[in-house]
């Protein structure tokens, strides 16, 4: 089958498809006498099985370890649970880290609809969160906290 037909089949775009082929986790198909890819059965398993294992949220670095034990003829059972596992404390992890950001930003808000607009006059200093002690003053790589200042770069 060609690229266009196995894409139909599995949901995944021939673009996906081409990359996956580039980095490894699809092996490249045989070509036809046109030059076009000639896909078999297989390439709709790999491809499904790559889809569904991106939506866990498996990396492919993850993913084609995964497979490399599968081409080797290894069982995977243990390697996917360990991934599973780790992700799923990852997960909880984040979701103990949003549900205080959330009680933050409740407090925060709270704060904000008790206090006077009319006082609200310096314009380089927001009262609804200055000296709060509400929020937390370490900073995360890449994100950006409501308190944070904004850096040189964020006025232009």
């Amino acid at each position: 089958m060609r690229i266009g037909e196995l894409a139909t089949r599995t949901g995944v775009p021939t673009k996906t498809i081409r990359y996956y082929e580039e980095i490894g986790v699809l092996p490249s198909p045989e070509r036809a006498a046109n030059g076009y890819r000639a896909y078999g059965p297989a390439a709709i398993e790999r491809l499904l099985f790559v889809r569904d294992a991106r939506t866990t949220g498996l990396s492919l670095t993850e993913i084609s370890s995964i497979l490399s034990l599968r081409d080797q003829g290894e069982s995977t059972c243990n390697h996917v649970l360990g991934l599973l596992e780790t992700h799923l404390k990852e997960i909880d992890t984040h979701i103990e880290s949003l549900h205080k950001t959330r009680q933050q930003l409740a407090s925060l808000t709270k704060r904000a609809r008790r206090l006077d607009p009319s006082d609200c006059n310096d314009p380089h200093r927001c009262q609804t969160i200055a000296e709060t002690g509400i929020m937390p003053t370490r900073r995360r790589s890449g994100a950006k906290h409501l308190h944070a200042a904004p850096s040189a770069h964020e006025h232009n």
